[in-house]
């Protein structure tokens, strides 16, 4: 490779280090051409898969300042760099390589973070985006029912409140009609009249001081006597 391709690969591959969530580095050593396209199919728009030389993805790693990948850089490598969701492309490398065990997964770099091939692996175990967030969306969907079931609950009683009113006063304009107005009161007038037992009772309590007081006039002129 003449020196300005050189460059221009170097400058392309530290590009791609810069510009991506990570890097995961591949043996493909065997495997075909069509192989190769299944693969870069099979990752999507998550990752860029490339064949390097390893002279210029270690100066391309170095000017990006990406550490944990020149100790992959040994044999024929490839390189998926992640542009999207990562568990995705370390599920999409783990299923080719189960079908094809020419594919061997070396290690990497994610978040700017150095992971083996084991590390790799176990993403690859993890639920991707997409269900994460269909399981927020569901968990959100079903708080948000509670919710309008607590809030519709009351609205509910109180739409049967206002129609009973509504059947009531049409029956009955007096309902709304006399609203505000107080009520005639039922109870009987008190009697003002005085029975004659009363009168009796009354004339007697009244007498019983003037008798007390004639006594005790009395009883000074007794003893003068």
């Amino acid at each position: 490779m003449a020196r300005p391709d050189k460059a221009a690969a170097v400058a392309e591959l530290t590009e791609k280090f810069q510009g991506s969530q990570g890097a995961v580095l591949t043996e493909y050593r065997g495997l075909t051409v069509k192989a190769l396209k299944d693969l870069r199919r099979s990752l999507g728009e998550d990752a860029t898969y490339a064949v390097s030389k390893n002279t210029l993805t270690t100066i391309a790693a170095r000017n990006a300042g990406v550490p944990g990948v020149e100790e992959h850089l040994s044999g024929p490598t490839a390189i998926a760099f992640i542009e999207g969701d990562a568990v995705a492309v370390a599920k999409g490398l783990r299923d080719f390589a189960r079908a094809n065990p020419l594919l061997i997964i070396k290690g990497g770099v994610l978040d700017g973070k150095s992971m083996t091939s084991d590390e790799f692996r176990r993403l690859a175990d993890l639920e991707s985006r997409e269900v994460l967030l269909a399981k927020v969306a569901g968990g959100m969907q079903g708080v948000l029912q509670q919710a309008i079931g607590l809030v519709s609950a009351p609205l509910s009683q109180a739409a049967r409140l206002l129609a009973a009113l509504e059947q009531a006063a049409t029956e009955n304009p007096a309902v709304i009609a006399g609203a505000g107005t107080p009520a005639a009161s039922t109870d009987p007038e008190p009697d003002t009249t005085a029975s004659p037992v009363d009168d009796e009772a009354g004339t007697a309590a009244a007498a019983a001081p003037q008798a007390e007081d004639s006594a005790e006039t009395a009883a000074p002129a007794a003893d003068n006597n």
